[in-house]
């Protein structure tokens, strides 16, 4: 199976658990996002349990060789759930959305990654469709605080810290994804020391680890409750992001200059979830936003 069709498998199922994590947040509830992480990290260690117990190899060393990278993408989701303690969304959501364009410069000039011109053309259309998505929501949000007579604080859109988060989670995950192109293998370029499989594993691992700690905290310690029958789009949303990591990992061993932003646009697919199954009403300009990145996306599939 080549990148590119590994990239649209981790762009479909990476929009579907953007979906159901926005069915099975609940404001009222202040552990939904540790609960989302107990979620994922528990779907994603029987995943690895289960690789490991029909004959993949690997080895515990194998989790110390890719934390790093597992390093980088925890990181990076533990500074974006805490920057939307001090921000809103939709200011911070241009600057994290450009990751992806963040990991193709670092393998563009750092290991000499190329692409060809009409893969960057496509790579600029997934991208401008991106960042004028997350432009267009915070307008929205915008126009919905005027109706309403809402004045947004001001240390939530134009502070220090309301552009700190989001900076670091962009840099950070983009270099997540830097780091995953230096360590996954490449036989034709003699590169990379840890195979996809074995890397996937260990960031299952790591994030099983995760799910221990949330519990611990939750359940233990804050004496939080956790019942999956109450929490079943939670756990929708961690077999998606489960599949789409694993989508994602073969597609970026492939090819990260040009896979590691088209993925990143899965947030545009969201949009097309959330109209069909949340029933939410999309503006004119969100269905242009639309066209353009699946243009850009036909384009690399042509390649």
């Amino acid at each position: 199976m080549n990148w590119f069709i590994l990239a649209l498998i981790a762009i479909l199922f990476w929009s579907g658990s953007d979906l159901f994590s926005k069915m099975g947040s609940k404001s009222d509830d202040p552990y939904s996002h540790w609960k989302m992480v107990m979620a994922v990290g528990c779907v994603m260690g029987v995943h690895a349990i289960f690789m490991i117990v029909t004959g993949t190899p690997f080895s515990p060393r194998d989790i110390i060789t890719y934390l790093p990278a597992s390093f980088c993408y925890i990181l990076s989701m533990i500074l974006g759930y805490a920057g939307l303690r001090y921000i809103e969304l939709s200011v911070s959501s241009p600057v994290c959305n450009s990751s992806g364009a963040v990991a193709a410069l670092l393998c563009f000039f750092i290991l000499g990654e190329t692409m060809s011109g009409i893969q960057l053309l496509g790579v600029a259309l997934v991208c401008i469709g991106v960042f004028a998505l997350s432009v267009i929501e915070k307008r929205k949000d915008d126009a919905q605080r005027a109706l309403e007579g809402v004045t947004a604080d001001k240390k939530h859109t134009h502070s220090i810290i309301a552009i700190t988060f989001p900076l670091l989670y962009c840099l950070i995950d983009g270099l997540g994804t830097f780091v995953d192109a230096m360590l996954l293998l490449d036989e034709e370029a003699g590169t990379g020391v840890i195979a996809e499989a074995q890397a996937n594993i260990a960031y299952e691992l790591t994030f099983l680890l995760m799910a221990i700690f949330a519990f611990v905290y939750v359940v233990v310690i804050r004496k939080g409750t956790f019942e999956v029958s109450r929490e079943r789009p939670k756990v929708i949303a961690a077999l998606c992001e489960t599949a789409g990591q694993f989508a994602y990992i073969y597609a970026i061993g492939a090819n990260a200059i040009v896979a590691a932003p088209m993925i990143s646009s899965y947030c545009v697919a969201s949009l097309l979830w959330s109209r069909l199954f949340l029933k939410e009403k999309l503006t004119r300009a969100q269905y242009a936003v639309i066209a353009v990145a699946a243009v850009g996306i036909v384009i690399l599939g042509q390649e």
